[in-house]
């Protein structure tokens, strides 16, 4: 059948005419990790297909390219792959991205977010400590400076890839969280308020 493209309003006979239903969204999970860097994924439908026989159920793997830096809700349509039906053309299928959950990161557009402990000592004192990557690798980070609850960082290029430049990285952001003792002797509580007394709070 012939398509056309032109603004030309086309009636056809009640007796050839085959309708299209509404396109069948399907959801596509896929981790942050193969967003990061992309993947294969391969779905197995089964449809209504006509025959001689009449209406018989047929299995056909649908394969997805998914790239680098594709967001939830990016759609990739397959067409024609619906159930075929008497008088009606089958219709498109849409499977829409969907991310699946991440215990460590967060995803923000083209960046991370994290969150990190780190003991008072090494908040007041300074300190080099060892962040997760997505994807396993871990980063040493150098402090020199006070880490007060809150305190956050960002990593440029260690975010999730840009869909228009996947060359191109966004950032990893870091919120840093300080773990408090959750005792303290007398004496202790003394030494700490004589130290904290003298420091210049400014």
């Amino acid at each position: 059948m012939s398509r056309t493209t032109s603004s030309i309003k086309i009636v056809y006979s009640q007796t050839s005419a085959r309708k299209k239903p509404q396109p069948i969204e399907m959801k596509l999970e896929c981790t942050l990790e193969e967003l990061l860097t992309g993947c294969i994924k391969k779905v197995t439908i089964t449809r209504d297909v006509l025959s001689e026989a009449g209406v018989i159920q047929e299995d056909e793997t649908l394969k997805i390219s998914v790239e680098p830096g594709w967001r939830k809700g990016t759609k990739i349509m397959f067409e024609g792959k619906g159930d075929e039906k008497p008088g009606y053309l089958p219709a498109d299928i849409v499977f829409v991205i969907e991310e699946k959950r991440h215990p460590l990161f967060k995803r923000r557009g083209d960046d991370l977010e994290t969150t990190v402990d780190i003991p008072l000592v090494q908040a007041l004192t300074g300190c080099t400590l060892s962040v997760p990557l997505l994807g396993g690798d871990k980063m040493a980070l150098s402090f020199e400076e006070i880490i007060y609850p809150g305190y956050k960082k960002a990593i440029s290029g260690q975010g999730m890839p840009c869909t228009k430049d996947p060359s191109r990285r966004g950032e990893l952001r870091i919120t840093f969280f300080v773990e408090f003792p959750l005792q303290l002797s007398e004496e202790r509580r003394l030494e700490i308020r004589s130290i904290l007394n003298k420091c210049d709070s400014s």
